[in-house]
């Protein structure tokens, strides 16, 4: 593994980790984010949580990293929605500059490519790069 891609899996394991922790800590600051529409505010949270803790846990093994990558994925999808709310009602954060609010929408997507790609398994990393470098080399344009 290149030191690049465990550097990925180091911080997409610390993002989720210790998101996963705060879930747990601060439940009730978790659950203001929630959008009204998601029932169950309390139990989005913490099971959310739950998955925010075990998804970090399955990329520490090679076995099940690409399966947690997945769900780590999915996950970040799913919870798209509380930072919509959090843009469409900024004044119920008001604490939060609205700079900061719009900049996790690129961060969210910045962090499902890291996902992406430093859980891809590495056969499959390489045969994607001798592709692009076959494609490269031939007299074909994209």
């Amino acid at each position: 593994m290149s030191r690049g891609k465990l550097a990925g899996l180091i911080v997409v394991f610390l993002w989720f980790f210790v998101g996963g922790i705060a879930h747990f800590v601060a439940t009730e600051t978790e659950m203001r984010i929630v959008p009204p529409y998601i029932p169950w505010p309390r139990a989005a949270v913490l099971v959310s949580g739950v998955f925010e803790l075990l998804g970090p846990v399955g990329l520490l093994w090679r076995p099940t990293r690409r399966a947690a990558g997945i769900g780590l994925f999915l996950l970040t999808v799913a919870v798209t929605p509380c930072h919509v709310y959090m843009l469409q009602r900024p004044d119920l954060f008001a604490a939060i500059p609205l700079w900061a609010l719009w900049l996790r929408l690129p961060i969210q997507v910045a962090l499902l490519a890291l996902i992406l790609w430093c859980t891809r398994p590495e056969r499959q990393a390489a045969n994607s790069l001798s592709y692009y470098r076959a494609i490269k080399h031939s007299k074909l344009t994209l």
